[in-house]
């Protein structure tokens, strides 16, 4: 597991959100994996590390492949989020997560997702 993939599940803990399966395969006749999805949502993650490095995923032969498996992920249901190692560093990701994961609940009247709501309790308890 890399770093990223580590501070991810670190982040997605801290925000209370639910554990994802990791290395899931969701074709039926393909190998295919997700680095961590949640099936009964339909939500896959993918980690893009190597993107500033012309790591395999950037790379002609990777980036088709890694294109054929997301289309037929689509074709199959599934939504797909993308983050690079920086996007989870900064925990950009988990907006995305949470907006998908966790339903909005109001506050003061505006809508706040769980990570919200994680990072004002621990604000208020400062």
């Amino acid at each position: 597991m890399s770093g990223a993939e580590r501070l991810l599940l670190l982040h997605l803990r801290a925000a209370g959100l639910p554990e994802p399966v990791r290395e899931y395969r969701f074709h039926p006749s393909r190998k295919w994996r997700f680095d961590f999805a949640w099936p009964a949502a339909m939500l896959a993650v993918e980690i893009e590390g190597g993107s500033w490095i012309a790591g395999r995923h950037v790379r002609g032969r990777g980036f088709e492949a890694d294109c054929e498996k997301y289309n037929a992920a689509v074709l199959l249901g599934w939504r797909i989020l993308r983050f690079t190692p920086a996007m989870v560093e900064c925990g950009e990701m988990l907006h995305c997560i949470a907006g998908i994961l966790s339903p909005a609940t109001v506050e003061d009247g505006i809508a706040i997702t769980a990570v919200e709501q994680a990072f004002s309790r621990t604000q208020k308890a400062l």
